[in-house]
């Protein structure tokens, strides 16, 4: 369900958002654009791929974020899905709020020096790391995670977040390719945060998926949840902006998927 109180006033004409209030497993999705996303339990606030910029080089964003930073709660737990400036953007993991932990591929640890964690964690495919009652997995991913043209040493993929029962999995970058399966199979995430942008020309889908393949990849995951990422946010690609969610919503309906589709708003969280 979307959490329509979700604004109240503040002094002035802006406003700040009002967080749901969560019990037992319940979790709280917040699209904050392109592929952030707040991911919140009763007591873990997690931040995957944060990015607030307006400006990536010469990449102007074509949409707000949907939160400020300074409007985030208390971060227990920063996930980095790989070295690429729009997902491990530095300016914006500075501005996070009591940064605690930073979970991400081998051979980011460096970047992330200086810029606030208490504790940097690196992953190899397939290794966890956990607190408590809770744990993250990096899965494979087919795209690439160099910084720059000759740091090939980085690694990349995605997470899959466990906390109470609850089972969420945020692939990063990735090209469609047969370890959705095994990711599905060992993993079983019920909710599933899965590219749609940056498909055109096809030459791109080497490291990108369309709404096409986000859909086959779906499948092979077996999640109970689509929410799409990745797109409307800044033109990386020369598909028309709006195509990549126009595109999802028609193929969920030829497939019979739509009761599966969870588009998200910016800025709005939906508890799942």
């Amino acid at each position: 369900m979307v959490w329509k109180a979700f604004f109240t006033e503040r002094s002035g004409s802006t406003k700040v958002p009002a967080f749901p209030v969560l019990r037992g497993s319940e979790v709280a999705l917040t699209w904050i654009g392109h592929a952030s996303f707040l991911v919140q339990f009763e007591d873990l606030n997690a931040i995957i791929d944060p990015n607030f910029a307006n400006w990536l080089f010469l990449l102007k964003r074509l949409k707000r974020p949907g939160l400020k930073a300074s409007d985030l709660p208390p971060i227990d737990l920063v996930l980095l899905t790989h070295a690429h400036f729009d997902h491990f953007h530095k300016p914006s993991l500075r501005r996070l709020p009591s940064p605690k932990i930073a979970v991400m591929p081998w051979g980011c640890g460096s970047l992330a020096k200086r810029v606030g964690f208490e504790r940097i964690v690196e992953l190899k495919w397939w290794e966890s790391f956990g607190h408590g009652d809770w744990k993250v997995t990096l899965v494979p991913g087919k795209h690439w995670g160099a910084r720059t043209l000759r740091d090939a040493h980085r690694g990349w993929g995605g997470f899959v977040i466990e906390h109470r029962g609850r089972r969420i999995y945020h692939a990063g970058d990735s090209a469609y390719f047969d370890g959705f399966t095994e990711i599905g199979a060992r993993m079983k995430p019920e909710i599933s945060l899965l590219p749609i942008g940056a498909y055109y020309p096809d030459s791109f889908r080497h490291v990108h998926m369309g709404p096409d393949e986000a859909v086959r990849a779906f499948r092979d995951l077996k999640s109970d949840w689509l929410v799409p990422m990745h797109y409307g946010t800044f033109k990386l690609s020369f598909e028309e902006m709006d195509e990549p969610e126009r595109w999802l919503r028609e193929l969920a309906a030829t497939e019979r998927l739509t009761k599966h589709l969870r588009v998200l708003e910016e800025g709005v969280p939906e508890k799942f």
